[in-house]
Protein backbone atom coordinates (compact mmCIF):
# COMPACT_ATOMS: atom_id res chain seq x y z
CA UNK A 1 0.00 0.00 0.00
CA UNK A 2 1.21 3.73 -0.71
CA UNK A 3 1.04 6.27 2.19
CA UNK A 4 -1.74 6.53 2.12
CA UNK A 5 -3.33 3.25 2.49
CA UNK A 6 -4.74 2.96 -0.88
CA UNK A 7 -3.46 -0.36 -2.90
CA UNK A 8 -1.15 0.48 -5.68
CA UNK A 9 -2.68 -0.13 -9.20
CA UNK A 10 0.04 -0.67 -11.95
CA UNK A 11 0.80 -2.78 -15.30
CA UNK A 12 1.77 -6.16 -14.99
CA UNK A 13 5.42 -5.80 -16.71
CA UNK A 14 6.28 -2.96 -14.16
CA UNK A 15 5.48 -4.79 -11.29
CA UNK A 16 7.41 -7.85 -12.91
CA UNK A 17 10.45 -5.43 -13.54
CA UNK A 18 10.67 -4.88 -10.18
CA UNK A 19 10.73 -8.89 -9.06
CA UNK A 20 13.86 -10.89 -9.32
CA UNK A 21 14.19 -12.63 -12.37
CA UNK A 22 13.77 -16.16 -10.50
CA UNK A 23 10.28 -15.38 -8.97
CA UNK A 24 9.43 -13.27 -12.47
CA UNK A 25 7.88 -16.33 -14.13
CA UNK A 26 6.17 -17.95 -11.69
CA UNK A 27 4.97 -14.32 -9.98
CA UNK A 28 3.86 -13.85 -13.87
CA UNK A 29 2.11 -17.21 -14.24
CA UNK A 30 0.09 -16.42 -10.92
CA UNK A 31 -1.48 -13.36 -12.45
CA UNK A 32 -1.71 -14.78 -15.35
CA UNK A 33 -4.01 -17.76 -14.10
CA UNK A 34 -5.71 -15.13 -11.83
CA UNK A 35 -6.89 -13.04 -14.71
CA UNK A 36 -8.05 -15.82 -16.49
CA UNK A 37 -10.08 -16.95 -13.50
CA UNK A 38 -11.63 -14.03 -13.16
CA UNK A 39 -12.74 -13.43 -16.98
CA UNK A 40 -14.06 -17.64 -16.54
CA UNK A 41 -16.27 -16.58 -13.34
CA UNK A 42 -17.11 -13.20 -14.90
CA UNK A 43 -18.68 -14.91 -18.37
CA UNK A 44 -20.34 -17.87 -16.16
CA UNK A 45 -21.90 -15.49 -14.19
CA UNK A 46 -23.67 -14.47 -17.80
CA UNK A 47 -24.50 -17.39 -18.47
CA UNK A 48 -26.56 -18.44 -15.31
CA UNK A 49 -28.46 -14.78 -15.68
CA UNK A 50 -29.07 -15.55 -19.48
CA UNK A 51 -30.21 -19.25 -18.28
CA UNK A 52 -32.44 -18.25 -15.26
CA UNK A 53 -33.69 -14.79 -15.84
CA UNK A 54 -33.70 -14.12 -19.45
CA UNK A 55 -34.70 -18.11 -20.47
CA UNK A 56 -32.27 -17.93 -23.31
CA UNK A 57 -28.47 -18.64 -23.67
CA UNK A 58 -26.15 -17.70 -26.47
CA UNK A 59 -23.12 -19.40 -24.69
CA UNK A 60 -23.01 -22.77 -26.07
CA UNK A 61 -19.62 -23.52 -23.94
CA UNK A 62 -16.76 -21.82 -22.78
CA UNK A 63 -12.30 -22.91 -23.11
CA UNK A 64 -9.73 -21.55 -21.29
CA UNK A 65 -5.95 -21.94 -21.70
CA UNK A 66 -2.76 -20.80 -20.49
CA UNK A 67 -0.27 -20.49 -23.63
CA UNK A 68 3.13 -22.90 -22.87
CA UNK A 69 5.88 -21.69 -22.49
CA UNK A 70 7.12 -23.49 -25.74
CA UNK A 71 4.35 -21.98 -27.80
CA UNK A 72 5.19 -18.28 -26.21
CA UNK A 73 9.07 -18.32 -27.15
CA UNK A 74 7.97 -19.47 -30.69
CA UNK A 75 5.60 -16.26 -30.98
CA UNK A 76 8.35 -14.19 -29.70
CA UNK A 77 11.02 -15.60 -32.63
CA UNK A 78 8.56 -15.07 -34.87
CA UNK A 79 8.10 -11.13 -34.02
CA UNK A 80 11.51 -10.96 -33.89
CA UNK A 81 12.02 -10.68 -29.72
CA UNK A 82 14.67 -12.53 -27.73
CA UNK A 83 12.55 -14.81 -25.33
CA UNK A 84 12.92 -12.76 -21.98
CA UNK A 85 9.93 -12.51 -19.57
CA UNK A 86 9.75 -8.56 -20.29
CA UNK A 87 9.61 -9.24 -24.15
CA UNK A 88 6.55 -11.97 -23.49
CA UNK A 89 4.59 -10.06 -21.15
CA UNK A 90 5.08 -6.58 -23.58
CA UNK A 91 4.25 -8.38 -26.89
CA UNK A 92 2.39 -11.72 -26.68
CA UNK A 93 -1.26 -10.85 -25.70
CA UNK A 94 -2.77 -14.10 -26.08
CA UNK A 95 -1.12 -16.05 -23.07
CA UNK A 96 -4.17 -16.01 -20.57
CA UNK A 97 -6.58 -17.38 -23.38
CA UNK A 98 -10.53 -17.60 -23.02
CA UNK A 99 -13.05 -18.91 -26.43
CA UNK A 100 -16.45 -18.86 -26.26
CA UNK A 101 -18.73 -20.49 -28.15
CA UNK A 102 -21.76 -18.98 -29.01
CA UNK A 103 -24.94 -20.67 -30.91
CA UNK A 104 -25.32 -17.37 -33.96
CA UNK A 105 -23.19 -14.36 -35.35
CA UNK A 106 -26.26 -12.40 -33.53
CA UNK A 107 -24.66 -13.44 -30.12
CA UNK A 108 -20.99 -12.89 -30.43
CA UNK A 109 -21.64 -9.14 -31.03
CA UNK A 110 -23.98 -9.14 -27.97
CA UNK A 111 -21.69 -11.07 -26.22
CA UNK A 112 -18.61 -8.56 -26.56
CA UNK A 113 -20.49 -5.26 -25.69
CA UNK A 114 -21.59 -7.02 -22.03
CA UNK A 115 -18.17 -8.00 -21.35
CA UNK A 116 -16.82 -4.70 -22.89
CA UNK A 117 -19.51 -2.71 -20.87
CA UNK A 118 -18.19 -4.32 -17.57
CA UNK A 119 -16.67 -1.59 -14.99
CA UNK A 120 -13.49 -3.10 -14.27
CA UNK A 121 -12.45 -4.59 -17.59
CA UNK A 122 -10.27 -2.29 -19.87
CA UNK A 123 -10.87 -3.02 -23.89
CA UNK A 124 -7.43 -2.64 -24.97
CA UNK A 125 -7.86 -3.66 -28.72
CA UNK A 126 -10.42 -5.60 -31.07
CA UNK A 127 -10.21 -7.26 -33.77
CA UNK A 128 -13.29 -8.63 -35.88
CA UNK A 129 -12.28 -11.42 -38.08
CA UNK A 130 -15.62 -12.61 -39.11
CA UNK A 131 -16.15 -8.81 -40.79
CA UNK A 132 -13.05 -8.95 -41.87
CA UNK A 133 -11.95 -13.11 -42.37
CA UNK A 134 -8.24 -13.74 -41.89
CA UNK A 135 -6.35 -14.63 -45.65
CA UNK A 136 -6.30 -18.62 -44.49
CA UNK A 137 -10.36 -17.96 -44.19
CA UNK A 138 -10.14 -17.76 -39.90
CA UNK A 139 -13.52 -16.22 -38.57
CA UNK A 140 -13.69 -15.34 -35.11
CA UNK A 141 -14.04 -11.90 -32.86
CA UNK A 142 -10.99 -11.12 -30.58
CA UNK A 143 -10.77 -8.45 -28.19
CA UNK A 144 -7.67 -8.30 -25.43
CA UNK A 145 -8.68 -7.29 -22.29
CA UNK A 146 -7.03 -5.66 -19.29
CA UNK A 147 -8.51 -7.09 -15.65
CA UNK A 148 -7.40 -5.89 -12.43
CA UNK A 149 -5.79 -8.78 -10.46
CA UNK A 150 -6.02 -7.97 -6.42
CA UNK A 151 -2.66 -9.14 -4.57
CA UNK A 152 -1.99 -8.18 -0.70
CA UNK A 153 -0.64 -4.89 -1.47
CA UNK A 154 -1.22 -3.87 -5.02
CA UNK A 155 -3.38 -4.33 -8.15
CA UNK A 156 -2.29 -5.53 -11.25
CA UNK A 157 -3.65 -5.01 -14.57
CA UNK A 158 -3.64 -7.96 -16.65
CA UNK A 159 -4.21 -8.75 -19.68
CA UNK A 160 -6.24 -11.90 -21.11
CA UNK A 161 -7.69 -12.03 -25.22
CA UNK A 162 -11.06 -13.61 -25.73
CA UNK A 163 -11.89 -15.26 -28.16
CA UNK A 164 -15.96 -15.28 -29.27
CA UNK A 165 -17.06 -17.57 -32.31
CA UNK A 166 -19.80 -19.58 -33.49
CA UNK A 167 -19.99 -23.50 -33.27
CA UNK A 168 -19.19 -23.21 -36.90
CA UNK A 169 -16.04 -21.25 -36.61
CA UNK A 170 -14.80 -23.16 -34.05
CA UNK A 171 -15.01 -26.46 -35.94
CA UNK A 172 -13.52 -24.74 -38.89
CA UNK A 173 -10.46 -23.26 -37.03
CA UNK A 174 -10.05 -26.65 -35.19
CA UNK A 175 -9.49 -28.51 -38.58
CA UNK A 176 -7.42 -25.62 -39.98
CA UNK A 177 -5.07 -25.89 -36.59
CA UNK A 178 -4.59 -29.70 -36.94
CA UNK A 179 -4.07 -29.19 -41.00
CA UNK A 180 -1.58 -26.40 -40.33
CA UNK A 181 0.27 -28.57 -37.48
CA UNK A 182 0.55 -31.54 -39.73
CA UNK A 183 2.36 -29.24 -42.57
CA UNK A 184 4.15 -27.35 -40.61
CA UNK A 185 2.41 -24.07 -41.41
CA UNK A 186 3.00 -24.66 -45.41
CA UNK A 187 0.13 -25.79 -46.41
CA UNK A 188 -0.07 -26.80 -49.95
CA UNK A 189 -1.87 -24.51 -52.44
CA UNK A 190 -5.19 -26.68 -53.19
CA UNK A 191 -5.64 -27.54 -49.19
CA UNK A 192 -5.08 -23.74 -48.76
CA UNK A 193 -7.70 -22.85 -51.32
CA UNK A 194 -10.44 -26.09 -50.28
CA UNK A 195 -9.96 -24.22 -46.71
CA UNK A 196 -11.11 -21.11 -47.89
CA UNK A 197 -14.22 -22.60 -49.84
CA UNK A 198 -15.31 -24.32 -46.46
CA UNK A 199 -14.65 -21.30 -44.59
CA UNK A 200 -17.31 -19.42 -47.08
CA UNK A 201 -19.60 -22.88 -46.79
CA UNK A 202 -19.16 -21.90 -43.09
CA UNK A 203 -19.95 -18.33 -43.42
CA UNK A 204 -23.52 -19.21 -45.15
CA UNK A 205 -24.39 -21.66 -42.91
CA UNK A 206 -23.96 -18.89 -39.75
CA UNK A 207 -26.15 -16.65 -41.85
CA UNK A 208 -28.75 -19.26 -43.01
CA UNK A 209 -29.30 -20.97 -39.09
CA UNK A 210 -29.19 -17.34 -38.08
CA UNK A 211 -31.81 -16.15 -40.43
CA UNK A 212 -33.62 -19.65 -39.27
CA UNK A 213 -33.22 -18.83 -35.49
CA UNK A 214 -35.48 -15.44 -36.36
CA UNK A 215 -37.85 -17.00 -38.37
CA UNK A 216 -38.51 -19.56 -35.51
CA UNK A 217 -38.63 -16.49 -32.83
CA UNK A 218 -41.20 -14.73 -35.02
CA UNK A 219 -43.44 -17.76 -35.91
CA UNK A 220 -42.98 -18.28 -31.86
CA UNK A 221 -44.13 -14.50 -31.02
CA UNK A 222 -47.09 -14.50 -33.72
CA UNK A 223 -48.30 -18.18 -32.07
CA UNK A 224 -48.42 -16.88 -28.73
CA UNK A 225 -49.92 -13.89 -29.53
CA UNK A 226 -52.91 -15.74 -31.49
CA UNK A 227 -53.23 -17.81 -28.34
CA UNK A 228 -53.73 -14.87 -26.25
CA UNK A 229 -56.29 -13.26 -28.45
CA UNK A 230 -57.66 -16.88 -27.97
CA UNK A 231 -57.89 -16.87 -24.64
CA UNK A 232 -59.07 -12.67 -24.34
CA UNK A 233 -61.92 -13.78 -26.81
CA UNK A 234 -62.83 -17.28 -24.81
CA UNK A 235 -62.57 -15.06 -20.93
CA UNK A 236 -65.12 -12.38 -23.12
CA UNK A 237 -67.55 -15.15 -24.38
CA UNK A 238 -67.44 -17.12 -20.75
CA UNK A 239 -68.09 -13.52 -18.74
CA UNK A 240 -71.16 -12.75 -21.22
CA UNK A 241 -72.29 -16.30 -20.96
CA UNK A 242 -72.30 -16.53 -16.65
CA UNK A 243 -73.84 -12.64 -16.91
CA UNK A 244 -76.76 -14.43 -19.05
CA UNK A 245 -77.05 -16.89 -16.90
CA UNK A 246 -76.88 -14.56 -13.94
CA UNK A 247 -79.59 -12.04 -15.77
CA UNK A 248 -81.92 -15.51 -16.96
CA UNK A 249 -81.94 -16.52 -12.94
CA UNK A 250 -83.51 -13.29 -11.77
CA UNK A 251 -86.24 -13.87 -14.17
Amino acid sequence: MNGNGKINEIELHDYIHSLKEVDAWESAMLLYNSALKQMQTKVEILSDEFKHVQKYNPIEYVKARIKRPESIVSKLKRYGFSDSIENMIRHVNDIAGLRIICSFTSDIYRLSEMIGSQDDITVLSVKDYIETPKASGYRSYHMIVSVPVFLSDKVVDTKVEVQIRTIAMDFWASLEHKIQYKFNGKVPDQISVDLWECSDIVSMLDQKMLSLNEAVNRAQAKLSEEEEIKERQERIKLKAELKAEKEANKE
